[in-house]
């Protein structure tokens, strides 16, 4: 079982429905959803697509999945995401819009935020102390992707490398897309699925409590917090 944190907004959420529509399953309700009709990919083909964003559920992640650390419980987990919630002021970013990050296909923000860099950070940081070690193994797998070294040091310490500076706030849509025209297709019906929700300005409002009950299973949000915290 493994647990990790999302920055997602409630499932009633504008937001929320589209992309959970667009991956075809709500990580709220671990329901299936049929996607949208697509103009230059087909339904089949956007299912593929999905395949493993479906998985994770729609979200950006904020702290990486991780087992809990001996002694630890999922009591504990919630308990630290409400007390880091009410310390934590909610923020506005310019705006997130469909982009290609490498070959896949992501919402990511318009103009890049220091407030959201420094979220990311602290959550990394402050839930850490109820991750378990990372396990031999899933270093070894990781360091398959030629980590550098400051990556690597990150994954020893924090138990993943793509963090701090590192870091790059998205919300998958898709898996890598190898060919360039369908690139080019799934963007532009991006840009159309989400275009109310998209390049505005946008709020920085929640954190959840997302499970992996066993591996290789759906995650599922089972906990949201609004974020409490005042300013200055």
């Amino acid at each position: 079982m493994r647990y990790s944190i999302y920055f997602s907004h409630p499932h009633t959420a504008e937001l929320t429905q589209l992309g959970s529509q667009w991956l075809g399953r709500s990580a709220f309700c671990n329901s299936a959803l049929p996607q949208p009709s697509l103009r230059e990919v087909t339904r089949q083909r956007l299912h593929s697509l999905t395949e493993e964003a479906r998985r994770y559920g729609f979200h950006a992640t904020m702290k990486p999945p991780f087992h809990l650390a001996e002694g630890k419980t999922l009591e504990d987990v919630k308990a630290a995401l409400h007390s880091f919630a009410k310390k934590t002021a909610p923020f506005i970013i310019e705006g997130l819009a469909p982009n290609l990050l490498g070959k896949f296909l992501a919402l990511t923000p318009t103009k890049r935020s220091s407030e959201l860099d420094d979220l990311a950070a602290r959550c990394i940081t402050e839930f850490d102390h109820l991750r378990a070690p990372l396990r031999t193994q899933d270093m070894e797998r990781r360091r398959q992707a030629n980590l550098t070294p400051e990556q690597d040091a990150y994954m020893q310490t924090w138990g993943y490398p793509y963090i701090f500076e590192y870091f790059r706030f998205h919300m998958t849509l898709s898996k890598q897309l190898e060919d360039e025209s369908e690139r080019t297709a799934l963007k532009a019906a991006a840009e159309d699925h989400f275009k109310h929700v998209t390049n505005q300005p946008f709020p920085i409002s929640h954190l959840a409590l997302c499970i992996e009950r066993e591996a290789g299973s759906p995650f599922q949000i089972i906990e949201i917090a609004p974020l409490e915290g005042t300013t200055g």
